[in-house]
């Protein structure tokens, strides 16, 4: 049994709305970071004390409160309350396998996507991202700490860009944006993988390459369920008329629904490219076994008349004519290496051989 299937086992007979992480990996420890901007100010501080976080007074500006980690439930619970989210929302942030979607609850946005990276051994990394949009604050979710946000902190910190004079809206869009332009480099190091493995098969077919093709055929698999289901995500988000998305921001989603349908096509690509070396294999399997089957029909064919041959000059009679003469038993060996001679002759001029 694998860890997804042991996380979906967690929940089977729980009623809706628990509140508990179903996750594949061990619960992270829980990291809370807090910014707090306007166009001429910002704050970012870790969040030690959740009470006193929830309790404080709301304050003009954007706030973006983020969340690493799920192992302080009770926290995170505390939280979904301040901001009066729906049970379901919030069992939806700790359940780790959830389909993209958006979900519009008329004072908030429940946004849920999958982000990958590359970690620091270039091995690829996925993780749940659960945002909630509302009128002035901005919630984010992740699984694990790490993420691919450092751009839009610096943003964020240095007033650069229009970033602090935006919305929470903009802020939403800028962390989808980076999601989705980080699927290229994921696609690209996928496509180097895939080029070194397509060298590697051409030089020598072995059941070893077609299993790092399999093995990569499931990336992009897993990546096309993230992928296909984000891009009518998107498109949703695109059509809704919630107020919490300004129009300004409607033109910038369009430019990543763009990006997303780009990627979309690059990982069809390549999983057509993958396809094409299954079949590549395959004929050279094919090939390498005819040529085997051809060589070795060829000696049989070969030896068929020089058993026999043999098998009648080995037969126990008295009176054979060779065995009284000198020159019986080399003209017999001679007569088969001529007929030998003459077959492969023959086979050379239908080019079999």
């Amino acid at each position: 049994m694998n860890r997804k299937t042991a996380a979906r086992r967690k929940k089977v007979g729980l009623p809706a709305g628990s509140l508990a992480y179903f996750g594949q990996s061990p619960a992270r420890p829980t990291r809370i970071t807090l910014f707090e901007y306007t166009p001429e100010t910002i704050s970012e501080k870790k969040v030690e004390d959740v009470a006193a976080l929830v309790s404080s007074e709301a304050k003009k500006g954007v706030t973006w409160l983020n969340i690493d980690g799920f192992q302080n439930v009770e926290a995170i619970t505390e939280i979904g309350q301040f901001y009066h989210l729906h049970p379901l929302v919030m069992e939806d942030i700790l359940t780790m396998d959830q389909r993209p979607r958006v979900e519009d609850f008329d004072d908030y946005l429940f946004i849920t996507l999958r982000m990958f990276y590359l970690s620091a051994s270039k091995e690829i990394v996925d993780e749940q991202l659960s945002l909630i949009l509302g009128e002035n604050f901005l919630l984010s979710f992740q699984e694990m700490p790490g993420d691919i946000f450092d751009p839009v902190r610096e943003r964020l910190r240095s007033g650069k860009g229009r970033l602090r004079n935006q919305g929470p809206d903009y802020l939403t869009y800028s962390l989808i944006d980076a999601v989705v332009d980080n699927y290229f480099v994921i696609l690209e190091e996928l496509g180097e993988q895939i080029e070194e493995t397509e060298k590697r098969l051409l030089a020598s077919p072995s059941p070893e390459k077609l299993s790092s093709i399999f093995a990569l055929k499931r990336k992009l698999i897993f990546m096309r369920r993230s992928l296909w289901p984000l891009r009518e995500a998107i498109n949703n988000l695109l059509r809704s008329e919630s107020k919490l998305v300004t129009s300004t921001t409607l033109l910038y989603l369009r430019d990543v629904h763009d990006h997303t349908i780009q990627a979309i096509e690059t990982l069809e690509t390549l999983r057509d490219i993958l396809s094409e070396m299954v079949d590549i294999y395959l004929s050279s399997q094919s090939n390498r076994l005819n040529e085997i089957m051809k060589v070795l029909t060829i000696i049989a064919t070969i030896f068929m008349p020089l058993t026999f041959i043999a098998g009648i000059y080995g037969m126990n009679f008295k009176y054979m004519p060779e065995l009284n003469s000198v020159w019986g038993y080399p003209a017999v060996l001679l007569f088969m290496a001529l007929i030998a001679a003459v077959m492969l002759f023959y086979f050379r001029k239908q080019k079999w051989l």
